[in-house]
C-alpha cells in the first residue's frame, strides 16, 4: 500500500446484518460507538446494517415482504392535513 493515502483508523471491524442475523469480520474505518465480542473471543467495533449480501434478495434468490403499503398509508395519514387546506382553497374560490 501506498503511504500517506490510508487513514490511521483502518481496524478489524464486525459488519452484523440483523434482518438474518448474520455477521462477519473484515477491515474498515467506517465509525462506530458499538462492539462486540466476536467468536475468536476479541472485542471489536461494531456495524449495523440493515440488508447485506446474506439477506439481500438478489444475492439470495427469496423475495422478503416489505410493508410498503404500511408505510405509504403511514404517510398519507401524517401528511393529509395538508392536502385538506388546498382542497378546501379550492372550493371557496
Amino acid at each position: 500500500m501506498k503511504k500517506d493515502i490510508h487513514p490511521d483508523n483502518y481496524r478489524l471491524v464486525v459488519f452484523k446484518d440483523f434482518s438474518c442475523d448474520e455477521a462477519f469480520l473484515t477491515r474498515s474505518c467506517a465509525q462506530t460507538k458499538d462492539t462486540i465480542v466476536w467468536e475468536d473471543g476479541n472485542e471489536y467495533p461494531l456495524v449495523k446494517l440493515e440488508i447485506s449480501s446474506k439477506s439481500h434478495p438478489f444475492y439470495t434468490g427469496k423475495m422478503k415482504f416489505v410493508d410498503t403499503a404500511g408505510r405509504i398509508d403511514k404517510f398519507n395519514k401524517k401528511f393529509s392535513k395538508f392536502g385538506k387546506k388546498k382542497e378546501k382553497k379550492a372550493e371557496e374560490n
